[in-house]
């Protein structure tokens, strides 16, 4: 709209202007012609005591009456007029002094405009005898108004045609030019209604960054609710192994007495839970391979001990093959977390029998040296299902309680430290076989 506004005052002024030259132009073309019938009719004046008399006239429309061109000479007496202007009343004006020139527009015959160009001259006869004569010719104005609405008809039909052509190229090009910025409100409005999860790639040089930035700040939003909702998750699966070790000590305990210490010590390990998944679940927080070594073999034993009364509904053995020099290089609460989940869960699916080993593989890597192997007589993870299970929220039975989390959960941590997780079926006990390859020593 503003551009149309602006079209349209830009196209009035140039009318405008033109117009006013054009009238300039044809002012001066005016006097020009009837200066050249005043120098005309000069030449053919001759001056004699009773008056002027004109020999001959140049044009002949000064001898037709009602011609439009009309002329007179004004010698302080009768003058003369031309024969042109008989029956027409036209005012030629007073005399002028010598040398002085005029133009003026007034009326004329039946009230048409006509303009009248005079010119005062001392005339000298062959005498010596000296006259002021004042020589005026008048022509209608009606052929020059009639021109030049014809040129502002054509000119102002010109100039409309350009600028609806000019709209036209403008409307096309802004089309043109704002399609993508369209597309981009498009793309935005289906992120905002959950249709798209980003923008996409391909935008032209003055969007392409916009929609970078756009695309990075949403990647980094949904990573930030990804990670506290999994923080989340993850929280609500560790508290659950010692809550059930305190409930089971609720119904093993004769007094009130000792409940204390096994409390206290599942209370510190919640505690610890709970911090370890607040400092995961901060900007940056995670995984920091080069830490301190730590030993395997305790963390495995403590998890023994938590599970075994955990589960103490359930007859079984959980057996701790882990060599003592065998050391995890990360975060302990990693480890506890992996091996938690892990030994959790073969606890649950276990027949009769867990065990639990660890070797160094000097060949391997050093963010996969170290190899720990969790093995049940379960059931095991049908292979149709390996890849299935490693996701957040799936199950191999959904039957069995449970929400799917651990599995995942180890996958991530195990990729924070850049490692491994194979899942695949145990030779020794006939159940499922879990093995993580980490940072160790």
């Amino acid at each position: 709209m503003s551009v149309s506004v602006s079209l349209v005052l830009f196209f009035g002024v140039t009318i405008v202007a033109l117009d006013a030259v054009f009238r300039a132009l044809a002012d001066r073309s005016l006097d020009e012609l009837l200066d050249a019938q005043t120098v005309a009719l000069i030449a053919a004046t001759e001056t004699t005591p009773d008056g002027v008399t004109v020999t001959r006239l140049a044009d002949p429309r000064l001898s037709t009456p009602g011609s439009g061109l009309y002329a007179a000479i004004d010698d302080g007496r009768e003058g003369w007029r031309s024969p042109s202007s008989i029956g027409a009343d036209v005012a030629f004006g007073p005399p002028l002094a010598s040398g002085v020139r005029r133009t003026v527009r007034g009326p004329g015959p039946d009230s048409s405009p006509v303009a009248v160009r005079s010119r005062g001259i001392a005339w000298r006869d062959d005498d010596n005898n000296t006259y002021a004569l004042t020589f005026s010719v008048a022509t209608t104005l009606e052929p020059y108004a009639q021109q030049l609405q014809r040129v502002r008809t054509q000119m102002f039909g010109w100039f409309a045609a350009l600028a609806l052509l000019l709209l036209a190229t403008l409307a096309v090009l802004l089309r043109r030019m704002l399609a993508p910025v369209q597309q981009l409100e498009r793309e935005i409005r289906g992120i905002e209604t959950g249709a798209r999860d980003a923008l996409s790639t391909r935008w032209p040089r003055e969007l392409a960054g916009v929609a970078t930035n756009l695309n990075a700040l949403l990647a980094a939003e949904r990573e930030r609710i990804a990670r506290y909702r999994n923080t989340l998750g993850n929280l609500a699966h560790n508290l659950k192994t010692p809550l059930a070790v305190m409930r089971a000590s609720l119904h093993g305990a004769a007094s009130v007495d000792e409940l204390r210490a096994p409390f206290e010590r599942e209370i510190d390990r919640m505690n610890g839970i709970v911090e370890h998944q607040l400092r995961r679940a901060a900007p940056g927080g995670g995984a920091t391979v080069g830490q301190a070594a730590v030993a395997v073999r305790p963390v495995v034993a403590d998890l023994r001990a938590a599970l075994l009364r955990a589960h103490s509904n359930k007859d079984f053995s959980i057996e701790n093959a882990v060599a003592a020099s065998t050391q995890f290089v990360g975060d302990r609460d990693d480890l506890g977390e992996l091996l938690g989940n892990l030994m959790d869960n073969a606890c649950k699916w276990c027949r009769s029998r867990v065990r639990i080993s660890a070797s160094l593989d000097p060949a391997a890597s050093a963010r996969m040296r170290l190899r720990i192997v969790i093995e049940d007589d379960g059931p095991g993870i049908p292979e149709t299902e390996l890849g299935r299970v490693l996701e957040r929220g799936e199950r191999a039975d959904e039957a069995t309680p449970g929400h799917g989390l651990g599995l995942a959960m180890v996958r991530d941590a195990v990729g924070q430290y850049g490692g491994d997780l194979l899942l695949a079926r145990s030779a020794a006990l006939g159940g499922a076989r879990i093995e993580l390859a980490l940072p160790g020593r």
